[in-house]
């Protein structure tokens, strides 16, 4: 796909409307005529609370501050005060004033000479002040920061004394930032008290002293032998470790396990982890930083009690260590508010995008680089197909990335035609991770494509970006709340290896060694590399970076479409989805259709014609730190693979 998006379908509602710029929402009227449906405390001490709504074209704001002097407020691409825009306000001598600023890239604070912001009345008591304004979401200002349904990135300030008694006073440590969605806030839908709830939560979990730990705890659902519908979900931090628990998942695990296995928690990803762990494939719930509870709509939840439903799951925390702090202990976890007043749909929840592999890689110094992970309409068709003809209903997705990661998208396709965005977010904050609400319900039907589209910024990186399970590596997924719940868990794709391979120069690789990736034979330059210091070691421009991913985005993909099960729906082979896939490449890859017994191949690989082939495993094949298996195949020579019936064996095109 090219890399020049079509944003008019985003943008197609952000052209301003100038001759209306200006114009104020009610000004003049009391705080008896204004509701605020949505706040937020923004700083930890609880003096600064921020209220808003909107009111058609325009965002109406409401901040109350314990302070008798001036109040900033502010919108940043950063968080920080460069190329901001600010407004000021106060009650001055029983007199209100509001003025709207901007900040140059140098942080200097100037009035703005268009006043976009409109104040609706000021108030001040002995502790607090009051400030009621609005402003045009897009107010063709060039000084202004457009306010969309993405992440906005808030900034505050407060004095204890007026702008105008000593001038511009600096407001020292009264000051902050967080990001909120003005346009798509967390529904605030109040559980009634009396609903039962059950924690899951980690006992003293010992952080160790190292970047990044992914921590695995086995739990039983308490609620069994009665439907019931879970109706919300919240986290529970362990207070001061809001930057260290990143994110949380929840894992539906076979039913078949006994209560043996909740009797300890184990580092997840690692050799030596239960083999029950190994059971757990169906993400049931998703929290991630920044994020809060998270409401089902009244008509839908999350269903638990049946034979069909979660008894044993898995909670995995991502622990974000960066200082290599030592002698952390968190009891993190997850609320679960749930009642027997069933609701009409069970929930389910499908992972989209990539794959979490090496084969997920980015250049060094790029101030763009766009990555796709791709659900393909032959997975949708084969798992709606056969469960859901009718199409699933998706209500909220939460986009997920790591560091790197600038913007995301979720963009939907019907026979070939792109419709509007699914979900979006161009100002991506790493530490605000959250489900969106969708303001209208999505169908999904079968033959459909969603594409997880991710921007990243590696402009301050000197080596390659990976996919991987640490913050410093990356992601591109997104997760999709839906109804009706059916047997499809995942759908996602990686890139093929091969032209990656050749894009850098790479002729021969070795016999694969025990641990994953294998090792190159030739060019010499590459010779006993491993692919990744080749892929580091090749000298990287920004020309040969954006070469590199136009072509990563023409290559065919490998589709995991899994079940609840783990088991796969057969259209896991390998797909062109909207792409039209290089003849020269069109036989490089192929994929065998086991029968019961035979070992589980994923792919073929080889880096040309006359090189060497080999047969990667099905289970460990694309991830990172995987053992993998496999074996040299010279022309003229066979193995006990090669020697399988040729009717076992399928290319692309099922010949």
């Amino acid at each position: 796909m090219r890399l020049l998006r079509p944003w008019a379908l985003v943008l197609g509602g952000l052209l301003c409307a100038c001759a209306g710029a200006g114009a104020g929402a009610g000004a003049g009227a009391g705080p008896a005529l204004r509701s605020y449906p949505h706040s937020a405390v923004l700083d930890g001490a609880g003096a600064y609370r921020l209220r808003w709504g909107r009111r058609g074209s325009a965002l109406a704001l409401r901040l109350e501050v314990r302070t008798r002097g001036y109040v900033g407020f502010g919108l940043s691409a950063s968080g920080g005060m460069a190329s901001a825009d600010i407004v000021v306000g106060g009650v001055e001598g029983g007199q209100p004033y509001l003025q709207d600023y901007f900040t140059d890239e140098n942080r200097v604070l100037k009035k703005d000479p268009q006043q976009d912001y409109h104040l609706e009345y000021a108030m001040e008591n002995s502790t607090h002040t009051i400030l009621a304004f609005s402003r045009e979401l897009h107010t063709c200002d060039t000084n202004d920061k457009s306010i969309t349904e993405s992440t906005v990135r808030v900034i505050w300030a407060y004095h204890h004394k007026d702008m105008g008694e000593a001038g511009q006073n600096y407001h020292g440590s009264n000051r902050g930032t967080k990001s909120l969605r003005l346009l798509n806030p967390e529904r605030e839908e109040v559980s009634s008290a009396s609903l039962p709830y059950f924690d899951l939560t980690n006992k003293d979990v010992p952080v160790p002293d190292k970047d990044t730990t992914y921590w695995c705890q086995m739990f039983k659902i308490p609620v069994q032998h009665e439907k019931h519908h879970v109706t919300k979900v919240e986290p529970l931090i362990q207070k001061g470790h809001e930057n260290l628990v990143h994110h949380i998942l929840l894992y539906q695990c076979s039913s078949n396990l006994n209560d043996s296995v909740l009797d300890y928690g184990h580092e997840c990803y690692h050799p030596n982890m239960p083999d029950s762990f190994l059971t757990c494939e169906t993400v049931i719930f998703a929290w991630a930083i920044g994020g809060e509870g998270f409401t089902y709509p009244p008509h839908v939840g999350l269903s638990i009690g049946t034979a069909a439903d979660p008894l044993f799951v898995l909670m995995e925390v991502h622990y974000d260590n960066p200082s290599f702090t030592e002698g952390l202990i968190d009891n993190s976890g997850l609320r679960l508010i749930y009642t027997p007043v069933l609701r009409k749909y069970d929930a389910g929840v499908i992972e989209a995008g990539l794959w979490v592999s090496l084969f997920h890689n980015i250049p060094p110094g790029m101030p763009e680089f766009v990555s796709e992970g791709h659900c393909t309409l032959e997975c949708l068709e084969e798992a709606l197909g056969a469960e859901r003809p009718a199409g699933i209903q998706v209500f909220a997705v939460l986009l997920h990335a790591h560091l790197a990661g600038r913007a995301i998208r979720m963009r939907h396709f019907r026979h070939g035609e792109e419709q509007q965005l699914l979900a979006y977010d161009d100002e991506f904050d790493f530490n605000f991770q959250e489900f969106q609400y969708l303001k209208e319900e999505r169908t999904i039907l079968p033959g459909d494509n969603l594409v997880t589209e991710c921007h990243y910024s590696t402009v301050d990186r000197i080596r390659m970006t990976w996919g991987g399970l640490s913050t410093r590596n990356e992601m591109c997924l997104s997760y999709l709340l839906y109804y009706p719940r059916i047997n499809l868990t995942r759908c996602a794709s990686i890139p093929d290896i091969m032209e990656q391979l050749q894009f850098i120069g790479v002729k021969e690789i070795y016999r694969p060694v025990r641990t994953w990736p294998f090792i190159i034979k030739s060019p010499k330059q590459y010779k006993n590399l491993s692919f990744m210091d080749a892929m580091n070691k090749f000298k990287w421009s920004r020309s040969e970076g954006l070469s590199y991913n136009q072509l990563v985005l023409k290559l065919p993909v490998n589709v995991r479409c899994s079940k609840t099960d783990n088991a796969e729906w057969s259209a896991r082979e390998r797909s062109e989805g909207k792409r039209k896939v290089p003849e020269e490449v069109s036989g490089s890859l192929a994929v065998k259709e086991r029968k019961e017994g035979e070992p589980k191949v994923h792919s073929v690989l080889r880096t040309s014609p006359s090189a060497p082939i080999w047969l990667l495993p099905a289970d460990v094949a694309p991830g990172a730190g995987a053992e993998v298996r496999g074996e040299e195949l010279k022309p003229g020579t066979t193995s006990a693979l090669q020697k399988m019936p040729l009717q076992n064996w399928k290319n692309p095109d099922n010949s």
